[in-house]
């Protein structure tokens, strides 16, 4: 076994490995499936109006688990749950008014670049440039497609305006997890991104509702897909594996991204658009594994649904 591969399984509980990494990837799943089946039903309501449909099932639920102590919560703690709300409300409203435009591999991919920004403005080392040198080469595939017209280029821009709410989200995470206990913070935030996107969803989520009440059942189901069981299965896994290894296996993302889309919906991708995923999945497990192999793993950040973030370079 070669030494990067020794040193990134080092302190690895062995029982949990395998436990570990498969709901690493189930997370996935979940929240890919869960885009597939919302890009299905965008016919039938459009983007922000399904996109507050799942934010308020979202917040009912873990809500009802989490029954936040709302009285204990200070002035910093409301002001990291509000920033926290508002980054959730952005990065899943833009997405899904991406998503009528581009494929969803190409969206996630888009969006990947949020968090590996992120990552290179707070690590500053030449590699990680490479890094992220390797993704701005993917993604320039992809606005070259968008400048040949093979691409929506609107769909393209609201995907890395997806990505930059992703980077938001991830510093807002670490805020509330170190200021509110459990999952209360995140059942707060989600209640806030309902109401953040009310303004812009309301109308198509009642007139879709009204046209076909059957809408709710799938506008349920991906809130659950995409949130409540997304979050379960990462907080069990990252009881069990590094959150090294978690960052890496998070990288799948655009590769989960097309193969759903491709299951779901019958989604193909050219040659230039799998180039674009290859290169940014590669960039996105090269940060991780270099920041990993770059020092011992350090404590990790708590996220706002009690989950342990991957920690950025």
């Amino acid at each position: 076994m070669p030494a990067s591969a020794r040193s990134l399984l080092r302190g690895m509980p062995t029982g949990g490995l395998l436990v570990g990494v498969l709901l690493v990837l189930g997370s996935i799943a979940s929240v890919q499936l869960g885009a597939s089946i919302a890009k299905t039903v965008l016919d039938r309501i459009d983007p922000a109006g399904l996109t507050l449909l799942r934010l308020v099932f979202a917040a009912l639920v873990v809500l009802a688990i989490a029954r936040p102590r709302i009285r204990s919560w200070n002035a910093a703690a409301w002001r990291s749950i509000v920033f926290l709300g508002v980054t959730l409300a952005g990065m899943n409203l833009l997405f899904y008014l991406a998503l009528p435009r581009i494929p969803i591999a190409v969206a996630v991919t888009v969006e990947l670049l949020g968090p590996l920004v992120l990552a290179l403005v707070q690590s500053r080392r030449a590699v990680d440039f490479a890094w992220v040198g390797v993704a701005a080469l993917g993604v320039g595939v992809i606005g070259v497609q968008s400048l040949g017209g093979d691409l929506d280029p609107v769909g393209v821009l609201l995907a890395l305006a997806a990505g930059g709410c992703w980077a938001a989200y991830i510093l807002a995470s670490a805020q509330v997890g170190q200021r509110v206990p459990g999952v209360g913070g995140l059942a707060g935030a989600l209640v806030i991104a309902a109401v953040a996107v009310l303004p812009f969803g309301l109308l198509g989520a009642i007139d879709a509702v009204a046209a076909d009440p059957s809408v709710l059942l799938p506008a349920f189901g991906i809130a659950m897909l995409s949130s409540a069981i997304a979050y379960g299965l990462e907080l069990l896994a990252l009881r069990r594996v590094p959150t090294r290894v978690f960052g890496i296996l998070m990288s799948l993302e655009p590769a989960s991204a097309a193969l759903f889309g491709f299951l779901v919906i019958g989604e193909l991708l050219t040659g230039w658009d799998l180039l674009a995923i290859a290169l940014v999945i590669v960039a996105s497990a090269g940060v991780a594994l270099t920041a990993a192999r770059a020092r011992r793993e350090p404590p990790p950040l708590t996220g706002p649904s009690g989950l342990q973030l991957p920690p950025l370079p």
